[in-house]
């Protein structure tokens, strides 16, 4: 006979005894749950780290030569803000200020002016939908600006204007190597590291006072649409800033002069005169003016100042004013090395855009796969200039692969348009007209097409940071006769190289509504504060 422990009989009791209740399941969840939430609400308010500490994201790999700030976008992988910030201020504070690493690992205070923290979508109008769509689309592989950190700040706040330019120039001469960035591609510049740190340094140093002088349509009024939107726009993107825009001028590391050359030529020019002096003297008195008024022209003589225009005429109206003509930073569209005028090193070549809808700027961009491009060459415009019937007479209805036109015959234009032959075409040709600089560069870079680059003396656009031989062709103009040789000699990898770098810089040219990093206000500002950096003495320490 085996005898029970004492054991097996209180569990024998006790089941007896709970057996004659029911479990109410609910109320035991419920009373679990309260206790869970309870304990997770101690541990947030007693622990000495935060909870992501000991329950961590998914990992996430960022390189520190890659800008960290594409990471708050949140497209793909959840990141924790706070991991991100520590990232953003190792990576963004200058060696000199590194006095404290444990510093770095706290959040600083962001300057409301330098960065805006993305706020929730708001509800759009039905109506303004499909513009905004484009601008959304044009954003979604760069990142914003990143934050300044808050000792930099109060560092660079200490300075005087020009101390701050000598102390960029100096972050400059010693960058460091760049191998690798999730939003430059290396091959379209001439040296990205170089790149890169310098427009780092605009973003977190740059401040631009504009002239509040000037009476309408001449000054203050852009025109966005035709051949010389460019200086519209950038007028428009610069007016509207307030990351760059400061109204107090003793802070000012550049002044603009807000003036449009094109609606100078509206208001002035008269018609068949072929005199351009009424243009010079007009803006010449407006040097005058804001030199008797402010006192920042005369500190500098004007070296610190900058003016953008693309009309033609851009270079033939700062000759009255021998310090606006020889000092001042001139972004012209007309970038003709052989007048002058155009300083190379001092002055910025700017992009021509032909922009045919202002409320929808990057309509049609884009183009076809290189097996959809069976026409080798492609140019249709008007016959003026020096190269244009040159080219016209040597291959205009010559030769299948090469459609060279003037005017494109309506005939043609039936069966396909302009754009679509640009489209259609491995290389678009760029001839020079009365002047060296050609609309049709940007376009066969907004349509993917190979540029062909016919004009002597031309300084291509941005050339300070860009490597054109990346993504066109040069060729001289004495060599228009043997163009086709010339293009089919180029091997197919080549082309194929250089049609996917033509892709790759796309974003460089392209005029958004809202400006995003990199795009063409940003390049064309970076390459304005690049040649004034380069103007500044360092003086030995």
């Amino acid at each position: 006979m085996v005898t029970r422990g004492p054991s097996s009989a209180l569990m024998k009791e006790l089941y007896r005894n709970c057996a004659l209740y029911r479990i109410d399941w609910r109320k035991l969840f419920f009373a679990g749950a309260i206790m869970t939430i309870a304990g997770v609400m101690l541990q947030m308010f007693t622990l000495p780290y935060p909870l992501n500490m000991w329950f961590p994201s998914p990992p996430v790999t960022i390189s520190l030569d890659e800008p960290i700030n594409g990471a708050i976008e949140l497209i793909s992988e959840r990141v924790n803000e706070s991991m991100v910030q520590q990232f953003q201020l190792l990576e963004a504070v200058p060696s000199v200020l590194l006095n404290s690493p444990v510093e770095l690992n706290v959040s600083k205070p962001v300057e409301p002016e330098r960065f805006t923290v993305p706020q929730t979508r708001k509800s759009v109008p039905r109506r303004r939908r499909k513009s905004i769509k484009v601008d959304i689309k044009s954003n979604d592989k760069t990142s914003p600006p990143p934050p300044v950190p808050h000792r930099f700040q109060i560092f660079i706040q200490s300075l005087t204007p020009n101390e701050a330019l000598e102390y960029a120039r100096k972050e400059i001469e010693h960058v460091p190597f760049v191998t690798d960035d999730a939003e430059l591609y290396a091959p379209l510049f001439r040296n990205v590291s170089l790149f890169k740190r310098s427009y780092e340094l605009m973003e977190m140093i740059l401040k631009v006072y504009i002239y509040p002088d000037g009476t309408r349509p001449i000054f203050h009024h852009p025109h966005l649409r035709g051949i010389y939107a460019s200086e519209g726009w950038f007028m428009k993107l610069m007016e509207e800033n307030k990351q760059f825009v400061t109204k107090d001028p003793e802070k000012a590391h550049l002044f603009y002069l807000p003036y449009s050359a094109r609606q100078l030529e509206m208001a002035l020019y008269v018609p068949e005169s072929h005199n351009l002096k009424p243009l010079s003297i007009y803006l010449r008195n407006y040097v005058k003016k804001i030199a008797a008024k402010y006192p920042f022209w005369n500190r500098s003589h004007g070296s610190d100042h900058f003016l953008v225009a693309c009309h033609d005429w851009g270079p033939y109206t700062v000759n009255e004013h021998k310090e606006l003509s020889k000092n001042t930073i001139k972004a012209l569209c007309n970038a003709d090395l052989s007048e002058g005028v155009f300083v190379h090193g001092k002055d910025v070549s700017l992009p021509e855009t032909t922009i045919r809808t202002p409320r929808r700027p990057l309509r049609n961009v884009g183009g076809k796969r290189v097996s959809q491009r069976p026409i080798l060459a492609f140019f249709a415009g008007n016959m003026h200039g020096r190269v244009r019937p040159t080219l016209l007479k040597h291959w205009g209805d010559k030769d299948d692969d090469m459609r060279i036109y003037g005017p494109l015959p309506v005939r043609v234009a039936r069966k396909m348009s302009y754009i679509q032959h640009m489209k259609s075409s491995k290389y678009c040709i760029c001839p020079m007209g009365y002047e060296v600089n050609s609309p049709r560069i940007i376009e066969a870079i907004y349509y993917e097409c190979v540029p062909v680059i016919i004009a002597d003396h031309f300084a291509h656009p941005l050339s300070e940071v860009l490597d054109w031989n990346a993504f066109s062709v040069v060729v001289a103009e004495k060599d228009i006769p043997k163009l086709k040789e010339i293009l089919l000699a180029i091997p197919l990898k080549r082309y194929l190289t250089m049609q996917i770098n033509v892709k790759m810089v796309q974003k460089h040219f392209l005029w958004n509504p809202r400006p995003v990093r990199y795009d063409l206000f940003h390049m064309i500002l970076h390459s304005i504060w690049f040649n004034r950096l380069n103007q500044i003495p360092i003086r030995q320490s």
